[in-house]
């Protein structure tokens, strides 16, 4: 009996040393691994990237290092793989990105007079929706071609409507500007990006001004209906005094884009845009026919077509009065267009909505 419990306490001493050592061999691989993901993550953030931006296209070409080559099917340009992978006498890989600029999920931006795409490279040890290990953004700044019309200058929403042989267009965008807003749904002090338009066709060139516009809670304005003055005084935008709204700058004389903050007016309720649009001689502005914000950095009134004669806009701050029509004759009325876009709803942001009704239910 004796020698038989000596030998159990031997085996039980020889599988308990089996199991440290798996132990020690599981912690020894996982170490490894931390180690050599590490590794790789040094090597790819140390990658050499170079960007050609081209008119419709972008070319990135990413070197790598030989230990990374086994793994470049897991560099991404945004959600594209690589185009071609040609690895170099020395055991360096060079992976090449070659995409459209609609392709790979790039975002598209406008700004003046600019249109600006945004990505990323990546890499990407794992699947989604394990985090990346290297991100590097990519951009991309184009000139717009001076001829450059967004593809929505006949747009499917908004009312538009012809006037002496004109066609005018008003409607929401989205935030990047790329299109017709999808929704109406507008969040308290956002911005509602208001486009208008008139088609020239065969007509002389024009200048589209916004004379005035003002918000309502109605689709039709009546005698007596509540309205909120956006733009007023022949061409000045009051908004850009009581808040962060602007005057885009032009893509084309003939579109003008107002980049709106939303206001408390109608907050909850249907709010409908209403401007009056005039189609106007680009050679004769004056203090009735201009395109007035004010700019808080230097707290003045500023021409959008031209800063140099900011001072049309002077007469902002009081009453400005129509002046003698000189050059081109123009009918009178003829070449304007009440416009209206709406229904929209500006609603709080959920978190100060929150807090709102926190505070009235907290005990005084």
């Amino acid at each position: 009996m004796l020698v038989i419990q000596l030998i159990r306490q031997e085996v039980y001493k020889v599988l308990q040393l089996h199991c440290v050592l798996d132990h020690l061999v599981m912690v020894t691989h996982l170490y490894l691994g931390v180690i050599l993901l590490a590794g790789f993550a040094a090597t790819v953030a140390n990658a050499d990237i170079k960007v050609d931006c081209g008119k419709d296209s972008v070319s990135v070409t990413w070197r790598i290092n030989p230990e990374m080559v086994p793994y470049a099917s897991r560099l991404f340009l945004g959600s594209c793989m690589p185009s071609n992978l040609h690895v170099l006498p020395t055991g360096q890989g060079e992976v090449t990105f070659h995409y459209q600029y609609n392709e790979c999920k790039m975002k598209k931006l406008l700004k003046g007079k600019h249109i600006i795409y945004q990505t990323e490279m990546s890499y990407r040890p794992q699947a989604k929706p394990k985090p990346a290990a290297f991100v590097q953004p990519i951009k991309c700044v184009i000139k717009r071609p001076g001829d450059w019309v967004p593809h929505f200058l006949n747009p499917g929403s908004g009312l538009s409507e012809g006037r002496s042989g004109l066609v005018f267009h008003m409607a929401l965008l989205n935030e990047q500007m790329t299109g017709i807003a999808k929704t109406n749904i507008i969040t308290l002090g956002s911005f509602m990006p208001i486009w208008a338009a008139v088609e020239q066709k065969s007509h002389q060139p024009l200048l589209l001004l916004m004379e005035e516009c003002v918000a309502a809670t109605t689709a039709e304005l009546q005698y007596g209906s509540q309205v909120y003055p956006l733009i007023s005084n022949k061409g000045c935008l009051l908004e850009s005094v009581r808040g962060n709204s602007k005057f885009l700058p032009r893509y084309h004389t003939s579109a003008i884009i107002l980049y709106l903050q939303s206001f408390k007016f109608g907050l909850g309720e249907e709010v409908y845009i209403h401007c009056k649009l005039v189609a106007w001689d680009p050679e004769s502005l004056d203090e009735s026919k201009k395109t007035c914000h004010f700019v808080k950095e230097t707290e003045s009134w500023e021409l959008l077509d031209d800063p140099l004669q900011s001072s049309l806009c002077s007469c902002c701050e009081s009453t400005c009065k129509s002046r003698a029509k000189r050059g081109v004759h123009w009918a009178s009325g003829s070449l304007s267009h009440n416009s209206v876009v709406g229904p929209l709803i500006i609603v709080e942001r959920p978190d100060l909505k929150a807090n709102s009704t926190s505070e009235k239910l907290s005990p005084s």
